[in-house]
């Protein structure tokens, strides 16, 4: 191993703060159980994608027991389920989900402010209870306690808990020890780094360490979180760029990240992408679903108030076609007057496809409406009369209006019920799953 050097960390030189990162266990599965009245944590459960796009299915959540006694993984097939009496099968109901979260988050908030309150994910959160957790307990496992008694009171789900002295202890807490503990609790201070963090061999384990990057790593000679955390510093930096220092800084358990910091994008866009049902062939099927989405991602422009002056599109082959073609697609961008008009931005998408797609078969469209501005108005076409433009700005008002105090299928495209269509089907969608409205 080159370049490695003992070293030492000054500790009092960062913040220590307690740090709670919460996740629902099997959390889609759990939701699912508690509505039959099961018990989360003994039931064999999973929650099986039905869109055509899956090829027969997908496991996007099981329970514990399914994972254990069964051998059943997330993203497993339908087909490769074990046949087995007691094994339930429940479809995705997305706005469950969120519901639930939302519900949880607000117990969260019981013991800490919003601003130190961020949701992770839809099934993670990560909390800073460093001035909070006194009023609540006699230490921070106690108050970690008494969270997870509560949500399993109010909801039916239970809690996993990373407890850190840094959000990132705190989720290494989490996936490390937490999920593998009778009590579903994990603590880890700067001291534990030596004998918790830097005997992991298996660098992947580790939250933010992909496989590719512990392959790398691997071949650099580094073979354990204690090797990571004994490399020189600065000729680390030198040769993995600024990945060396965050690695550098994860396996000595340092994060800075003030959770009170509000990041504003530098640049905003909108977009939408989707997996098709099938492989597509034909050109009118294809820019049927060109012209749904520019319609869907033009609704959500207006809904904000925003105009676009650049478009992208990407097409993505099927896989027999990636294989012939030596490339998985192409994406491609134009600058364009400003414009929230569905009419026009239909028509533009579908030149963009028509000018660079030759007889590919395609299975994944995706559509992007980015350089952002207000919208102040109709932008006049110097070669359109202005009352075309007028009356095709009210039609879209009057559209959004209905839609949005009807439901997005309540005045769909005529397009839309021909062969190909996929926007029908693709309204009741939240996350490509069941349970919700993809206009939104």
């Amino acid at each position: 191993m080159e370049n490695a050097i003992t070293t030492e960390y000054d500790y009092s030189k960062e913040n220590r703060g307690v740090f709670f990162l919460i996740d629902s266990k099997s959390f889609y599965a759990s939701v699912e159980n508690v509505e039959r009245g099961f018990n989360p944590l003994k039931s064999d459960l999973v929650v099986m994608s039905e869109q055509a796009n899956t090829n027969g299915g997908l496991v996007l959540a099981a329970s514990p027991t399914a994972k254990k006694d069964l051998g059943i993984s997330n993203v497993m097939r339908q087909r490769d389920l074990p046949d087995v009496h007691g094994l339930f099968i429940a479809h995705p109901r997305m706005n469950n989900y969120i519901a639930e979260n939302l519900k949880i988050n607000n117990i969260y908030r019981q013991y800490t402010d919003d601003i130190n309150l961020l949701p992770y994910s839809i099934d993670e959160s990560i909390l800073d209870v460093t001035h909070s957790w006194r009023l609540f307990g006699k230490t921070p496992e106690e108050v970690a306690f008494k969270i997870q008694k509560q949500v399993r009171a109010e909801t039916g789900v239970y809690l996993t808990v990373g407890i850190g002295d840094t959000p990132v202890l705190a989720k290494i807490a989490l996936d490390i020890e937490a999920k593998h503990t009778r009590n579903l609790t994990g603590i880890w201070h700067y001291e534990d780094v030596p004998t918790k963090l830097w005997p992991i061999t298996k660098l992947d384990d580790v939250w933010s360490i992909g496989s590719r990057t512990a392959h790398k790593l691997e071949v650099m000679g580094i073979h354990s979180m204690y090797d990571l955390a004994h490399q020189d510093p600065y000729q680390f930096r030198a040769k993995m760029g600024l990945v060396g220092e965050q690695l550098f800084a994860l396996s000595w358990g340092i994060d800075r990240t003030d959770m009170t910091e509000v990041v504003v994008p530098k640049s905003k866009s909108y977009s939408n992408s989707q997996v098709l049902p099938r492989d597509y062939k034909r050109k009118e099927e294809i820019e049927i679903v060109v012209r749904e989405m520019a319609d869907q991602v033009a609704t959500r422009i207006r809904a904000h108030k925003k105009q676009t002056c650049l478009v992208s599109l990407f097409i993505g082959y099927s896989f027999a076609e990636s294989e012939r073609q030596g490339s998985h697609g192409f994406r491609k961008q134009q600058r364009i007057d400003p414009t929230n008009d569905t009419r026009k931005l239909m028509a533009i998408m579908v030149a963009l496809f028509e000018k660079h797609w030759h007889g590919e078969v395609i299975r994944n469209i995706g559509i992007d409406y980015g350089s952002l501005i207000e919208d102040t108005g109709v932008q006049l076409d110097l070669f359109e009369k202005p009352e075309k433009s007028i009356k095709s700005n009210k039609i879209d008002q009057v559209v959004d209006e209905i839609r949005k105090r009807f439901g997005t299928t309540a005045l769909m495209r005529a397009m839309s019920k021909e062969k190909g269509g996929t926007a029908i089907n693709r309204a009741s969608l939240v996350g490509g799953h069941n349970g919700g409205n993809s206009y939104e």
